[in-house]
This record gives structure tokens, sequence and C-alpha cells, in this order.
């Protein structure tokens, strides 16, 4: 009993260190305060009015967003191909194939920033001024999480259903889309969603690759927090409580529809 209690109590503790800081800052970001910590100064929305109205806030918004479904786009069609011919590759091509996929995992962001920025502008010549360091440094991010979403659904998927399409007569195209792809949809989805917040959140690789005149999400609070414009830093309050309800809204959606396919094939 005392173990289980001991048991339960630490994972609360840890959640409540993961949680609260959060919500301190969707509370604050209902209010007039200025700063976390200090009086609340009453319930307003005027950080949501704000953050809406401010043309500069929702340019940023629209091209962070544009750049993570786009970038992911491409991400997980890589590595999506990635993932299907390692699975059908053989033992030491796929072993190959696995370790060179991790070491953009288990690498250090500024590294990866960094070594894109100096291969592409540096020593290829390519303008900064452009989005192609931007969105290729995106997709060497995100590609490679993306392969390990997808590559756990083909482990699950039996090895004989492609051969078996192909012995009913379907050519290796059809096979592939018909009968693989479908497989692999959750596994996908899943890929695309994690390259997107990965996109969503990056910091360092945006920092080295991106134009002058261009700002995501977090380089655009990273640059506003060193400022004093205490508007814009409440503006960002609110932006980071909807990008918390909205990971929490698409979290909830996805386990109750894992849920009822779960209930269905019972």
């Amino acid at each position: 009993m005392t173990k289980k209690v001991l048991r339960y109590g630490w994972l609360v503790l840890v959640l409540l260190f993961i949680y609260i800081p959060i919500l301190v800052l969707a509370v604050y970001s209902f209010t007039n305060a200025t700063t976390v910590g200090g009086g609340t100064g009453g319930f307003s929305f005027k950080n949501y009015a704000n953050l809406f109205k401010n043309d500069e806030m929702r340019s940023m918004i629209f091209g962070t967003v544009a750049l993570a479904i786009i970038c992911a786009a491409i991400a997980t069609v890589l590595a999506t191909l990635g993932a299907i011919g390692s699975f059908y590759s053989k033992r030491v091509t796929k072993s190959l194939i696995n370790t060179l996929n991790q070491v953009p995992v288990v690498n250090a962001d500024i590294v990866t920033g960094f070594s894109i920025c100096i291969l592409l502008i540096v020593i290829l010549r390519v303008d900064k001024n452009t989005y192609i360091p931007l969105g290729l440094g995106h997709i060497v991010l995100t590609a490679p999480f993306a392969y390990l979403s997808i590559l756990p659904k083909l482990k699950q998927m039996d090895n004989s259903l492609y051969e078996a399409a192909l012995d009913l007569g379907a050519t290796p195209a059809q096979a592939l889309f018909k009968v693989v792809l479908p497989q692999l949809i959750p596994g996908i989805l899943s890929g695309f969603m994690l390259a997107v917040t990965l996109s969503l959140d990056d910091y360092f690789v945006t920092t080295y690759t991106k134009p002058s005149t261009f700002d995501t999400i977090s380089t655009y609070v990273v640059n506003a927090t060193r400022g004093s414009q205490t508007e814009t830093k409440t503006a960002l309050w609110a932006l980071s409580t909807l990008i918390f309800l909205l990971v929490v809204a698409f979290v909830v959606v996805m386990n109750v529809l894992s849920s009822r396919k779960r209930r269905e094939r019972v």
C-alpha cells in the first residue's frame, strides 16, 4: 500500500511540475497583468484582442504554420519512402539506414542548424534571403522523427501482404499504394503531426537559416522577450495558451477516435 501511494504521489508531483507553469501562464493571459507574478489587474481579453489586431503577429503566425505544414509534408513523404525502403532491404542495408537516421535525432539542433548554414550559405552560396536554407533545414530536422513514427507500423504489418498482392496480379506500384500504404496511414499521420510540432517549436535551425525579414513563433518570442514592449509580451501569453489548448484538443480527439476504432474491432 505504501509503495502504491508513493508511486502515485511521485506521478502527481511530476505532472504538477510540468503543468502548473503552463496553467499559471494561461491564467495571466486572461488578465491585465504586465508581469507574471505581479498583480493580475482583473479579468480581461485584452491580450487576445492584441494578438489578433497586431498585423506583424498575424503574419508571423501564418508564416510559421505555412512553413511547418509544407516542410512536414515533404519530410513525411521522404520518411515514408525511407521507411519502406529500409523495411524491404537486406539486413546490412536496413541497419545502415536506421543508424544514419538516428544521428540527426540525437544530434543537437544547434549543430544541425550551423552545419546546414555552412553547407548551403557559405559553401554552396545559396542566398540566405530565400527560403531554401530554412525549408531544407526544417526538412532535415523533422524527417528522421517522422521515419521513427512510420517504421513501427511497417513492423506490425504482415510481411506477406505485399508478396500476396504481387502473386494476385498487382503491379509493384499497385501493391504499394493499395496494400502497403493504407496499413501505414496511422503512422504517417503521427509522423506528420510530430514533424509539424518540431517545426513549430524549432529555434536553432531557424535562427541560422531564416531570411532576415522572416520570423517564426520561436524566434519572434525570443526577440520579443529581450525587448521592452509589454503589450507584445502579454499577447504572447495568449498565443502560448492557444497553442496549448489546440494541442490538448488534438490529443483528446485522437484518443477518442482511437478508442472508437478499438471498440469497433472488438
